[in-house]
């Protein structure tokens, strides 16, 4: 999921030095949310993958 967060922020770069604004407001948008989501799953599998073994 982090390569498609780098993936939609490089194209949102291209278009932003295209000038392409609308569509790189979109592709950074996306590369925003999906960051924020790997962020998420990774501190739940961080919190979860380490239960101690009994």
């Amino acid at each position: 999921m982090l390569s498609w967060a780098f993936l939609f922020l490089v194209i949102a770069l291209i278009a932003g030095v295209l000038g392409f604004g609308g569509i790189a407001g979109t592709a950074a948008g996306i590369a925003k949310i999906l960051f924020f989501i790997f962020l998420v799953v990774f501190v739940v599998a961080l919190i979860f993958g380490r239960k101690p073994k009994v």
